[in-house]
């Protein structure tokens, strides 16, 4: 019993110590990253002789990035609400039906999550070009959302596998149509996995840089534009643009996370 005991005791030590390395692991870079926007310093490195505000201070009054952050925002909603909308469709297809194909139709739907980014950059710039598709904002909205559409499937359909089936036939029972069903029963179920999914979407579009740099025309995206600041040198700039972009999507992540347990607790 006592071998036990102590062979328990000494893997949860190991698995503490091996957590621990890993969150260092991730974290050190992030705090490094958000320090040396404090540098009063062109170049960025230790040690630190003196820190000022002027590099964030500067982010907000920079006419450009506040530009590029609006234009990100902008291709991220866009795309959201269309990957929402599509995969929700989807989803409620796939889930509880058999039919012909649907095992294909499920592996098509997610396989754009599945190709690498930098293929699937490569494969949407030739069919835009096939399609006529200008470089863009809708080049951009487009690959995005076609990127997206299989986080959406994946978290509506697990949702919709919990959703009891009795209160469905209870509907159709008192002769609703399967239209008003889904509107009064199916669809205020999934509201907690449908916003879930869109914070998720959101952020991976925000930060999406490879099919962005591939689509995009002479307005770049904010990951776009840190990357062409960065090939004229390392500066505290790019620290303080990165940083606030990291500080607004931790905080959207963090309401969002809570926002969701608190929805999915009072359904």
């Amino acid at each position: 019993m006592n071998d036990r005991v102590e062979l328990f005791r000494g893997n949860r030590i190991f698995l503490s110590c091996v957590y621990w390395a890993f969150v260092l692991y991730v974290f050190v870079p992030l705090i490094l990253m958000v320090l040396m926007g404090f540098k009063d310093s062109k170049f960025i490195g230790f040690p630190i002789r003196s820190w000022t505000l002027e590099w964030y201070t500067g982010v907000f009054a920079d006419a450009e990035v506040l530009s590029t952050f609006g234009y990100s925002v902008a291709i991220a909603v866009l795309s959201t609400l269309i990957s929402v909308i599509v995969g929700t469709w989807i989803a409620v297809l796939l889930e509880g039906r058999k039919f012909t194909g649907r095992g294909v139709t499920f592996g098509l739907t997610v396989l754009p999550a599945l190709v690498p980014g930098i293929i699937s950059a490569i494969a949407f710039r030739i069919y835009a070009r096939y399609l006529g598709i200008e470089p863009g904002m809708g080049a951009i909205v487009w690959a995005h959302a076609v990127h997206n559409v299989p986080f959406v499937v994946l978290v509506v359909m697990a949702r919709l596998s919990t959703l009891p089936k009795s209160q469905i036939e209870a509907a159709r029972d008192l002769g609703a149509d399967p239209l008003i069903a889904f509107a009064r029963i199916t669809l205020p179920y999934l509201v907690p996995a449908i916003l879930g999914a869109s914070i998720f979407c959101l952020l991976l579009s925000f930060d999406d840089f490879v099919r962005s740099f591939f689509l995009g025309g002479y307005e770049p995206t904010l990951p776009v534009l840190i990357f062409a600041k960065l090939r004229s040198g390392m500066s505290p700039e790019i620290n303080a643009i990165a940083t606030v972009a990291l500080i607004l999507t931790a905080v959207i992540g963090v309401w969002a996370e809570r926002f969701t347990r608190r929805m999915n607790k009072e359904s």
